[in-house]
């Protein structure tokens, strides 16, 4: 076990390289069993996340090679069976359902484990491979899929969920459905980037999608894939985190290699509340503002304000001297680092889905507790305002979806260590 001790005050500057999107890097990873040609991917971010990606599609019978950012994967004989022991640790790993039920027809895929931000059921993901005319039984904690050659065709279905579109199970259902017989038509699909770069990497594979990026995805299935080279989309969610960061403390900072349309709702946000924003096409610039106005948001699906960005707006309103408030509509049970942010001084009250929090109050340091990814990164954040140290316990949180975040922290002058529990 890894902690990270963070000395807060001290001020930051300069520019950082934002890493490929961990949301697109492990369906794209996946989207290779389709197909027993090789594929090369690269700006693979180097990620937990993305090591037990990999490890997946090797226990699964691919011949994987990593270097440098590079994933090279030969699929040409794959198996079936996805056990527990290998798909436990990542909640992501759910996504070889799709490319195991297009390819092989039928497939059994242990239900996986991952964070604790609430309820995140597959009914949706089943609902849309039933409907493909797949035969589905979920016993024993294994979802056994049968996908007769007969009855596996195209198909219209809605994937939107009661907290919105599925990302995942849109991106399970369109990797099925490019080898499916027919028209497929998914309506209320997610429009996320990261579903579009999927579907532009299976393009060329030469899959026939059209309508990625809206909530109506038009799929005509073909014979076969080919392999493919791709790269992978920035990380939109690492770029907020930093831009939160550049807000909250230092003389200005810069992101390069970033989507600032991706970034859109973020950013209107930072420039409501008054903080300077300069963007140009692939790089985004902030700095502090001690004037700056609270915010009011709600978390909505793309392009609305992304629910991996809200535990990182938790942290930059309490230094902004004024009252915000922002409601979780998509994991409305995502707020497990307020008790922690309150340990350090926070003044935050939570009622129901939503967060009111008066900012401008003195925050000290406190050993804190990560439960999720994006509230560890909030931690961190919090942590380099506070006055003394901050530990924050559980850093494997922070490594399955941040590239080097202590690295790239101090490079723009924060003072934070890694050291072993």
């Amino acid at each position: 076990m890894e902690k990270l001790i963070v000395h807060g005050g001290a001020p930051l500057k300069g520019r950082v390289n934002i890493s490929g999107s961990k949301n697109s890097s492990l369906p794209i990873l996946a989207a290779t069993l389709l197909t027993k040609d090789t594929c090369t991917i690269r700006r693979v971010p180097d990620l937990s996340d993305t090591n037990y990606m990999v490890r997946i599609l090797g226990e699964l019978g691919a011949e994987v090679e990593r270097a440098s950012g590079v994933v090279v994967v030969k699929a040409e004989k794959i198996k079936s069976v996805a056990p527990y022991e290998l798909v436990r640790k990542m909640r992501a790993s759910i996504c070889v359902l799709g490319p195991l039920t297009g390819r092989l027809r039928k497939c059994t895929v242990s239900l996986p484990g991952g964070c604790v931000i609430g309820d995140r059921p597959v009914d949706l993901h089943l609902k849309g491979l039933e409907a493909l005319g797949a035969e589905i039984q979920v016993e024993g904690g294994d979802i056994s899929v049968n996908a007769p050659k007969k009855t596996f065709k195209g198909a219209t279905m809605n994937l939107m969920g009661k907290h919105g579109s599925t990302v995942l199970g849109t991106d399970n259902v369109m990797m099925a459905a490019v080898l499916a017989k027919g028209t497929t038509i998914i309506e209320g699909a997610a429009a996320e980037p990261e579903v579009e770069d999927l579907a532009n990497f299976l393009i060329k594979m030469g899959a026939k999608i059209e309508g990625a990026g809206s909530n109506r995805i038009v799929i005509e299935g073909v014979k076969e894939l080919i392999g493919a080279e791709h790269t992978v989309i920035p990380d939109r969610i690492e770029a907020g985190t930093f831009l939160c960061a550049g807000a909250m403390l230092g003389d200005g900072i810069t992101i390069k290699r970033v989507m600032p349309e991706h970034l859109k709702s973020v950013t209107d946000v930072l420039k409501k509340c008054g903080f300077p924003v300069e963007i140009t096409k692939d790089s985004i610039s902030i700095a502090p503002n001690p004037n700056a106005k609270g915010f009011d948001l709600t978390t909505l699906c793309y392009p609305g304000f992304p629910t991996d960005m809200q535990a990182q707006f938790c942290a930059l309103a309490c230094v902004i001297n004024d009252v915000s408030t922002i409601t979780e509509t998509i994991f409305p049970q995502r707020f497990m680092h307020v008790a922690e942010m309150k340990r350090m001084g926070a003044q935050i009250d939570l009622q129901g889905a939503t967060a009111r929090i008066r900012g401008g109050s003195k925050m000290k340091g406190a050993p804190v507790m990560a439960s999720d990814l994006r509230a560890s990164a909030a931690l961190v954040l919090a942590g380099l305002v506070t006055e003394g140290k901050t530990d924050v316990n559980r850093l494997y949180h922070i490594d399955r979806g941040y590239e080097h975040l202590d690295d790239k922290l101090a490079s723009l002058g924060a003072q934070l260590e890694r050291v072993r529990e």
